[in-house]
């Protein structure tokens, strides 16, 4: 992985969790070659440990395949919740729980 192709390293995208995909905003260029164009996903992996659900790649350069930071993502069903969570230097960290429920009870209001 490289500090010096990002930007921010690890920046905070909120609940924001890719499961493909690159977050270009973040790239400012390959620190091995000096080009900035387009980041290649490589050495796709997918595997179930658990019920946990992980995926991993490599963002790699176009030009010179200078590998530019490890993608994990990982999906997992809690209790009544859908958890997904998100690492990448250059994707950035996020988490996000949705409910398996038609109505999230997290989201229902007091009654008094």
């Amino acid at each position: 992985m490289c500090n010096g192709c990002v930007q921010k390293e690890y920046p905070d995208r909120g609940n924001t969790c890719l499961e493909n995909g690159s977050y270009l905003m973040n790239y400012q260029g390959c620190a091995s070659c000096h080009k900035r164009d387009f980041v290649l996903i490589n050495n796709k992996s997918t595997e179930e440990d658990d019920g946990e659900e992980i995926v991993t790649y490599d963002h790699v350069c176009k030009n010179c395949d200078h590998v530019i930071a490890r993608h994990e993502y990982t999906f997992s069903v809690v209790d009544e919740y859908q958890e997904y969570t998100m690492l990448c230097m250059l994707c950035g960290k996020a988490e996000d729980s949705i409910s398996v429920l038609p109505d999230d009870p997290r989201q229902s209001a007091p009654l008094f």
